[in-house]
């Protein structure tokens, strides 16, 4: 199958790596002119994932149009506030009936749109040619062979089931769903309280504080994404628990580690001055917007919304969560 990947950072280096083994042919859509070159000359992306070796099913290029002129699946991988502006210069390019996956997890800052929103803006595109790919899954492993499992949602279940045969292989397998908003909102939310959950760790708070927080965060993540017509079962599965857990637990997650230098005192500036995007940042602050138009209660997105903007102090906002009213664990 030809397949375009839109976005040659980790996650989408991964996913390209992943569909050359699997026996796809991959035109690699790069901004950055030296990936572009370093993926063709040299088969090694030299920003991102340097360290793999990237099959000779990947060809890379830096012309959007070209890369998804033939493409029977497009992988839309950029970070979310950048995507519109990739979905902008799809129009006219994308075929009549090739699906866009995206494997974006995020909000938009100034919209709220989720990517599913975000393309029916830009393209038009029927509710059905789209379709969310989120799990737990790190680049690194995924690009390494290693085992992984991950949930396509979409509500055309011919176009999702294909896509599952296509894209699964013997070390990532896919599961289908339709609850595109519940696997978009989940893989966008963890990220949040992955934030917090570095910030436990930089402050040496310990495992029973670590177990709490992410209980609590799936029930506060939870209680939004099934506001806004998400399902219960999502937020249990890969999409939300399984990404949950490895994002706040994993030594690759960006998100954690932005959270673990705040705990430690670093400021936010000289956290975020690397190339890779911690998306949980700027959702952060989109969820909570959602969640006030939502009239939803989200005391953790809260504290960790205070502590990115230098309004409160990691350990002041323990305190803030420890003394809040008590309640029954089960409401919503």
């Amino acid at each position: 199958m030809n397949t375009a990947v839109l976005g040659a950072g980790s996650w989408g280096t991964g996913l390209a790596v992943h569909l050359a083994r699997a026996g796809h042919t991959v035109r690699l859509w790069a901004h950055e002119l030296e990936v572009v070159d370093g993926v063709n000359r040299s088969h090694r992306n030299p920003l991102f994932l340097s360290d793999v070796e990237i099959p000779a099913g990947v060809v890379a290029t830096g012309d959007l149009r070209a890369a998804v002129s033939a493409a029977e699946a497009v992988l839309l991988v950029v970070p979310v506030q950048f995507a519109r502006r990739v979905l902008a210069g799809l129009r006219g390019a994308l075929p009549a009936e090739t699906p866009l996956v995206s494997a974006s997890k995020g909000i938009e800052v100034a919209t709220l749109r989720r990517p599913d929103e975000m393309a029916s803006d830009e393209l038009g595109l029927r509710p059905g040619r789209f379709v969310a790919l989120s799990g737990p899954s790190f680049a690194h492993e995924v690009a390494a062979g290693l085992p992984a499992a991950a949930v396509l949602a979409g509500t055309d279940e011919m176009v999702t089931r294909h896509l599952q045969e296509a894209l699964s292989g013997p070390t990532f397998r896919f599961y289908t769903s339709t609850d595109v908003v519940g696997v978009e909102l989940a893989g966008a939310l963890k990220n949040v309280v992955a934030i917090a959950a570095g910030i436990t760790t930089g402050l040496g708070l310990g495992s029973s504080a670590m177990a709490a927080l992410l209980t609590r965060g799936l029930h506060e993540i939870t209680r939004l994404g099934v506001r806004m017509g998400g399902r219960v079962e999502t937020f249990r599965g890969l999409a939300g628990m399984g990404d949950l857990v490895l994002t706040c637990t994993g030594q690759l997650s960006r998100n954690r580690r932005v959270g673990e230098r705040l705990g430690r005192g670093e400021p936010l500036d000289a956290v975020l001055s690397g190339r890779e995007v911690a998306e949980g940042v700027p959702t952060t602050g989109a969820a909570l917007a959602l969640a006030s138009r939502a009239g939803v209660e989200m005391p953790i997105a809260t504290a960790v919304h205070a502590i990115l903007g230098g309004r409160l102090d990691p350990r002041k906002a323990l305190e803030t969560l420890m003394t809040r009213e008590l309640r029954d664990e089960a409401s919503l």
